[in-house]
């Protein structure tokens, strides 16, 4: 079997894509003009809608006169948001500050959302959480769960309390996922662990609710964004928090592209939307070449020299008066992953001192209170 279904899958598949092209082109015609869902009056939930794509998929939906409720951490930024949003042409719009990671937050928000309007008819999840470290470097683990909460639990808490909801009106769930759930690039481990937990997730949920409610995984690539950089707290307790101060802007070019794209994708019923779709290319490679796939990014991704990474708050050794700030992380959205010269490796291991480090009979002084918290450099989604 080994030997005979790979090359038969390969020659079914040449013989068929021309027919199954067409027929999903058809498919997709068909539904633009004649199952198109008309959004207006329809109440639309959006997480992580205080900026970047969640706040241009808001705008997209307010252009077909949709309901909204924009839930986020920032009120502040939330009321702005929600006056562009009105000016677009929204008929109506709540904001709720809320923890999408908090079960307790997530029923808070859906039901005042059914309070208000009586219905829930699209939830839209685009809360998301990267980072830029490589895995063997870290030594504080601390930021390990909230890696996996936001990227994870943030979309399920929200979809398990809104589905009955959605169940009653035929809903739809839209989902900000990413290529690296099943193209993994390097400094990204527990992000595309989590993104590859998550499509797997509502993949199996789309079985079992058997066309109930509607599915649409969103898989972005490497895109970016005009945003800038925030900072991402960790107070006492691990309580996650924004810094008000942190304001991005997110208008134009790939994201505002991508927001229209999964919108129209959701109201036409669509299950995958893509942006770009060059990448789709690489799936073939991992499933047919997997070694031609690694070999090429052995290729991109290193060169001669030493080895450059964000070492920032993962246990790089800093001083103790340095070691509550800034570990870089990105939310998505961002500027594009791939950084302007790529990370070096050298063929020798790394040189050590000739002699060992020498110490003081007096113990290391410590300050007299430990930092309050520590910072990290994020952009939301």
């Amino acid at each position: 079997m080994n030997l005979v279904v790979p090359p038969a899958t390969m020659v079914i598949m040449a013989f068929s894509w021309p027919l199954l092209s067409f027929i999903s082109f058809s498919e997709r015609l068909y539904n633009s003009y004649f199952a198109n869902e008309d959004m207006e009056d329809k109440v639309v939930v959006i997480t992580g809608a205080s900026s970047a794509i969640g706040e241009q998929i808001a705008y997209e939906y307010a252009k077909r006169r949709a309901n909204l409720v924009l839930v986020a951490r920032r009120e502040q930024r939330l009321r702005v948001v929600s006056s562009k949003a009105k000016a677009i042409g929204a008929n109506h719009v709540i904001i709720i500050a809320a923890d999408v990671i908090k079960e307790d937050d997530c029923r808070r928000f859906i039901t005042q959302a059914v309070n208000y309007y009586g219905r829930v008819d699209h939830l839209v999840n685009t809360a998301s959480l990267g980072h830029t470290f490589y895995f063997e470097e870290v030594t504080d683990t601390t930021v390990f769960p909230h890696l996996l909460d936001i990227n994870f639990w943030g979309n399920v808490y929200p979809t398990y309390v809104a589905l009955p909801y959605l169940q009653k009106t035929n809903g739809r769930i839209v989902v900000n996922a990413s290529v690296e759930n099943w193209l993994p690039l390097p400094r990204m481990s527990l992000y595309s662990a989590a993104k590859a937990a998550l499509v797997n997730f509502y993949e199996t949920l789309r079985f079992e609710l058997n066309g109930d409610v509607g599915i649409t995984i969103a898989t972005h690539g490497w895109i970016g964004s005009e945003m800038s950089r925030g900072k991402f707290m960790l107070e006492e307790g691990a309580e996650m928090q924004w810094k008000e101060e942190r304001e991005v802007p997110a208008n134009g070019g790939p994201l505002e592209e991508f927001a229209k794209m999964i919108v129209a994708g959701a109201c036409r019923g669509d299950a995958y939307v893509k942006f770009p779709n060059w990448y789709d290319v690489f799936l073939l490679y991992r499933v047919f070449t997997p070694n031609v796939l690694r070999w090429t990014f052995k290729l991109l991704l290193s060169t001669e020299g030493s080895r450059k990474s964000s070492l920032v708050g993962v246990g790089s050794g800093m001083p103790a008066d340095e070691s509550t700030a800034q570990m870089k992380l990105m939310l998505e959205g961002g500027p594009p992953r791939f950084p302007a010269s790529p990370p070096r490796f050298t063929a020798s291991p790394p040189r050590y001192p000739a002699s060992p480090p020498r110490f003081t009979a007096s113990p290391p002084q410590y300050p007299a209170s430990p930092p309050r918290f520590a910072q990290f450099n994020i952009h939301e989604l």
